[in-house]
């Protein structure tokens, strides 16, 4: 086998497993994204107050309002799912006009597994964030 054609069939092969990861990393953001509209829905019904969502600074340096209202997935307040079922990463750099004028950070496909990739302890199945706001909230 020449150069070339070794070359050739290790981009081919590095081409399709790009697009199988892809491929599965957007089923996984459909079935979170699933998993949220359901969620919201049962914390809707069951009167479960949302309450407004800020941005934390990064090292914990400050706040800004965001002007969206929902829960918070994680303890710490990082990562939250609004009333509309969009979900938000709550962490950016916030300087002094942000706190004063606030932030709008941009909705992202959510995450099965919150955190991963973190450090040990770091990473939250979705799944658990949501039962630990609303015990029993999924539909059977």
């Amino acid at each position: 086998m020449s150069d070339g054609e070794w070359s050739r069939q290790r981009a081919e092969a590095v081409r399709v497993q790009a697009e199988r990861l892809a491929a599965r990393q957007d089923a996984e953001h459909t079935r979170a994204e699933a998993m949220l509209r359901d969620f919201v829905a049962a914390a809707k019904t069951a009167g479960l107050a949302p309450e407004d969502l800020q941005v934390q600074g990064y090292g914990g340096r400050g706040t800004a309002r965001t002007g969206l209202k929902g829960w918070y997935l994680r303890v710490d307040r990082t990562a939250g799912v609004s009333t509309d079922g969009d979900f938000y990463v709550l962490t950016a750099p916030v300087s002094l006009l942000d706190r004063v004028r606030g932030i709008r950070p941009d909705a992202r496909r959510p995450p099965l597994i919150l955190g991963a990739g973190g450090k040990d302890g770091e990473s939250v199945p979705l799944a658990d964030a949501l039962d630990r706001l609303l015990p029993g909230w999924r539909p059977r």
